[in-house]
């Protein structure tokens, strides 16, 4: 039997601390208008003191198991991706697992810049459609304004932080990506 994955579970945090293109303008030489225009974006998020790539994860990842009514025990495998890890080691997937009390799931994180969610999706939905797992919490995560340079107007623009997450579960139903 061809086996598929499907979303039943999906959330997101993002930290309160808004910075909005017009502090931006008192950064780098550029206006709200300028970064709309080009980009879209009017304001992003910045994670606090007291908040990391792996504590943002969890938050995500709750929100995604409460919308599944999963319990996390239950967890098989736990993919983050992220480049801005709190630590060398563990790996964020790890923190995530101990925090979320899924022992028994795997966990590993893999950085591809900003298609690695999309990534990790297709590495969780790979993993469920081979048999191996019957489910998959895929979680990006990033505290990029912590590595950005805030006096290149290229950049220091377009990234804030934050994670969103989504419970991956095998189906019969011939659901999954698009390609």
């Amino acid at each position: 039997m061809k086996r598929y994955a499907e979303i039943i579970g999906w959330g997101k945090y993002v930290p309160p601390k808004v910075l909005h293109n017009r502090d931006l303008e008192r950064l780098v030489e550029t206006t709200d208008e300028w970064i709309r225009t080009r980009t879209g974006i009017v304001e992003r998020r910045m994670a606090g003191p007291k908040e990391t790539t792996a504590t943002m994860a969890v938050r995500a990842a709750q929100e995604a198991l409460a919308v599944a009514d999963f319990n996390p025990a239950r967890l098989e495998f736990i993919i983050v991706a992220t480049c801005t890890p709190d630590y060398p080691l563990p790996a964020v997937a790890c923190q995530v697992q101990d925090a979320l009390g899924a022992g028994r799931a795997g966990a590993v994180d893999i950085n591809a810049g900003c298609s690695g969610f999309v990534y990790a999706l297709a590495m969780g939905t790979a993993l469920i459609a081979a048999g191996m797992y019957r489910n998959v919490l895929v979680i990006g995560a990033d505290t990029l304004t912590r590595i950005l340079d805030f006096t290149d107007r290229r950049t220091c623009i377009l990234f804030g932080d934050g994670a969103g997450a989504v419970l991956l579960h095998e189906s019969d139903r011939p659901t999954g990506l698009l390609a």
